[in-house]
Order: C-alpha cells, then structure tokens, then sequence
C-alpha cells in the first residue's frame, strides 16, 4: 500500500477486480479490467504491475484506479490514471500519479514510467507535467507518449 497526504493506493484483490468488471458502466472499461485481471493471473508474482490499483482518500471514499500495463523488455512500465467525475480538479490524479510513479522507479529494474493521452485530453497532460513527464515526441495508440525516466524525479 502506497500512502500520500490524503490518498491510499493499493493493488486490487481478484475479487475486487471481479467486482469492478461486473460494474464498470462500459464495455471498453470493462475489457480493460479485464485485460488487468488476465495479466494478473497470467503473472502472480508481478501481481502490482497488472492489477487495477484503487485510489482512495484517507476516508475510505474511492476516487478513481490507475494501473501499470505490465512490465516491457525495455525495462519501462506504462500507467494509465482515471479519477472519478465527482472527484475531478482536486488534484487527486497528480497525488496518485506521483507516488505510483515514485514507487515503480524505486525498483531497481526499472528505468522508465511512461503514459499515453488523448491529444485533447489537457487534464491528463497536466498531471503528467506536474508529475515530471516529458513528451518523447512518439505517439501510441492512445495518443502523444510521455516518460518519466529513472534519473528524473516526479516534481509535483
């Protein structure tokens, strides 16, 4: 578990995975979901790098997940962030980027935290900028890619 000023973040169990598949409001978050829990399942003992992480506020009140894509040959992790609708312009996104971001490059292994965001997407941009993400001027599936390498440190 990961802690923060006001933020609890943590890998989600299998049956809280289940659950959030059950729920999700749509199909695409629920196929990635999905996708989290197959890759948990497929590496158990990388359980953190798959799994959908819950971010909640010191209160208990869930406020949104994140989630590393795995982890790549090229010793990178990818992270992808939402932040509930409610809970949105709290700065909450930039808390829990930060501190999973500082987590995975506390691993030894690893010499790059990168994400991807919807060109448009000008909230996500900012947590990222915040956080220390530089744009790697390549564009993915999902948009411009950033990274946060291991040298730098997340500044928010």
């Amino acid at each position: 578990m990961l802690e923060t000023k006001r933020l609890r973040l943590y890998p989600a169990s299998r049956a809280q995975m289940e659950a959030a598949i059950a729920a999700a409001p749509a199909a695409e978050l629920q196929a990635a979901y999905a996708e989290m829990l197959a890759g948990c399942l497929t590496h158990p003992d990388q359980w953190e790098w798959y799994a959908m992480w819950r971010i909640e506020r010191k209160d208990g009140a869930c406020v949104g997940d994140l989630c590393f894509k795995g982890l790549t040959p090229a010793a990178t992790a990818e992270i992808g962030y939402g932040i509930l609708e409610a809970y949105q312009g709290q700065g909450y996104a930039t808390e829990a980027v930060q501190a999973a971001a500082t987590w995975a490059l506390s691993h030894p292994a690893l010499r790059a935290v990168e994400a991807e965001t919807e060109p448009d997407n000008a909230a996500s941009r900012r947590v990222l900028a915040k956080c220390g993400f530089m744009p790697t001027g390549e564009t993915g599936a999902e948009g411009p890619r950033f990274a946060l390498q291991r040298n730098m440190k997340p500044s928010a």
